[in-house]
């Protein structure tokens, strides 16, 4: 099980209206920079969670559709944005589309058959339109301790180990208990070249906002790159 259904209040708590760190201060700002550099009609985000990306979307007059496999999630979304279109699906159910642009915003991770899922993500887009991914470095999935290294003498490290070897991976904050998978980087680039997209963009934003502390920590080891794809 991922984990989702149970932790869904608890990310609901957690995200709130802002969102949390890596969302407000590292990826909505060039993620949205991305989108309306498209200018797409309209989008389909993959792994909406509560909404929140579409509703910045929406703001923005773009037609969105929100596809999520948690119940709860939707529901929030549904009560935040009565006026949006939120599905219950997961990736590898949803059905062929001509969308604009497709955001995977931190959900590839959570999908356990990453093939079946981006065959259905790709099919969905329309010839000629975009893919925007954001996710988890390989190195931030592949770390020892799920963070820093504390130790009682010595500077703080983050140590990373088994970085080629595929696997799902619990990780549980503030009340979020979930199972991540686990990918080097070359398993998703393998997969998006083998569908015949073409790399547009690629990024590893720095935090630019923040309390000083965790903005400088981020910084020093970046969790989080930016994709965009196009389909020919």
């Amino acid at each position: 099980m991922s984990g989702w259904d149970a932790s869904a209040q608890a990310w609901i708590d957690v995200q709130g209206e802002a969102g949390d760190f890596g969302r407000a201060h590292v990826l909505d700002g060039p993620m949205l920079a991305l989108v309306e550099g498209l200018a797409p009609a309209t989008v389909l985000d993959v792994g909406c969670g509560e909404g929140r990306f579409c509703r910045m979307l929406s703001a923005r007059g773009i037609a969105t559709c929100g596809v999520d496999p948690t119940a709860a999630l939707i529901e929030r979304a549904g009560a935040l944005h009565p006026g949006g279109d939120y599905r219950v699906a997961t990736a590898e159910a949803m059905a062929v589309g001509q969308f604009d642009l497709v955001v995977c915003y931190l959900s590839l991770i959570d999908m356990p058959d990453l093939a079946a899922a981006l065959a259905r993500i790709v099919a969905a887009i329309r010839p000629g339109g975009h893919l925007l991914i954001a996710n988890l470095t390989a190195f931030n999935t592949a770390a020892v301790h799920l963070g820093w290294h504390k130790p009682l003498i010595g500077e703080p490290s983050f140590p990373i180990d088994h970085y080629l070897d595929e696997r799902p991976r619990r990780t549980a904050w503030r009340g979020i208990d979930i199972i991540n998978h686990h990918r080097p980087l070359k398993s998703y680039m393998q997969a998006l070249l083998g569908h015949g997209l073409l790399l547009r963009h690629f990024d590893e934003p720095p935090a630019t906002g923040g309390p000083a502390d965790k903005r400088d920590r981020y910084n020093r080891v970046p969790n989080f790159h930016i994709m965009l794809w196009q389909r020919p």
